[in-house]
């Protein structure tokens, strides 16, 4: 309740939480773009998302411990993890592509911990970073602090949001995606390799991931066990935003960022986890009575 207070007697400590919550959501966002992705078109709910952006952090850090500017780091991740996820799809996902859903995330969440033990073995459990030795912004006469790495964070999910919606509206893989989405069988029909365009969804969605770990590199912290959180993240957004909103995503990943920096305040951080579980157990069980609703509404 101190906290609290706190925050009445000095307003400007809550425009510094609500900076933060939207450019600390601006890097959920990336991840949820992929999740968003992927779900949609191949109906898989990807519980090794954290992990492909745990994996594009290391990248990141391996990349400046070669004396490279970590945001260099982003092509490479980027380019990396879609190589990756090409593998993973070819290997493991295209398995249960089609098949039900509860299979999907079992498969997913084997290859979640697949890729956790095997990064632990390769990188040790130690916590990293990638510092990219930017400055920061200071508003409100210096009492609103702006790290310029978290600008760029939100600058990334703005062109990526406005870029991935260009790429499906124009592209032929954007349209062929697109038609696998709406119609597996009459896109086959028309002569769509659907399974060549879940790999490259799979791939698309690992590379968007990997870029967004390296950023995550350079803001936060990297480990091994760091994927669980950002996984949760992602479905959030991606439920509370629908399956297909991608403007909608940055704006839900923001409201997101922003409850969980008033929670860490009020709380304390001990309790940011907690609350981001409880958040997605509010909102399951809100979007299950109002599935409930409709479907009285149609009968």
């Amino acid at each position: 309740m101190d906290n609290l207070r706190i925050l009445i007697q000095a307003p400007v400590l809550n425009l510094q939480l609500i900076v933060d919550g939207v450019l600390v959501g601006s890097v959920f966002a990336l991840a949820a773009f992929g999740m968003a992705l992927v779900w949609g078109v191949t109906n898989i709910i990807n519980v090794a998302q954290g992990e492909l952006v745990m994996l594009g952090g290391y990248v990141a850090i391996y990349t400046a411990a070669a004396g490279v500017h970590p945001l260099f780091a982003l092509p490479l991740a980027f380019a990396a993890l879609y190589l990756l996820g090409w593998l993973l799809y070819r290997l493991v996902v295209f398995r249960v592509v089609g098949r039900d859903l509860f299979i999907s995330v079992l498969a997913t969440f084997g290859l979640s911990i697949l890729l956790q033990q095997l990064a632990n073995q390769f990188f040790g459990a130690d916590i990293r970073t990638a510092r990219p030795e930017l400055g920061t912004l200071f508003l409100a006469g210096g009492r609103v602090s702006v790290p310029e790495i978290k600008l760029i964070a939100l600058a990334a999910a703005l062109v990526l949001g406005a870029a991935l919606t260009a790429f499906l509206k124009v592209s032929r893989l954007g349209q062929a995606i697109r038609a696998s989405a709406q119609n597996p069988r009459a896109a086959r029909v028309l002569g769509i390799d659907t399974d060549h365009v879940y790999a490259a969804t799979f791939a698309l969605n690992a590379a968007i991931c990997g870029a967004t770990g390296a950023l995550v590199a350079m803001t936060w912290v990297i480990h091994p066990y760091l994927g669980l959180p950002f996984t949760v993240r992602s479905f959030m957004i991606v439920v509370v935003a629908g399956l297909g909103n991608v403007l909608g995503i940055p704006i839900v990943a923001a409201g997101l960022g922003t409850v969980e920096q008033y929670a860490g305040f009020v709380l304390g951080a001990e309790f940011q986890t907690g609350i981001l579980f409880s958040l997605l157990v509010a909102i399951l069980v809100a979007r299950n009575q109002l599935l409930r609703r409709q479907r009285r509404h149609l009968e």
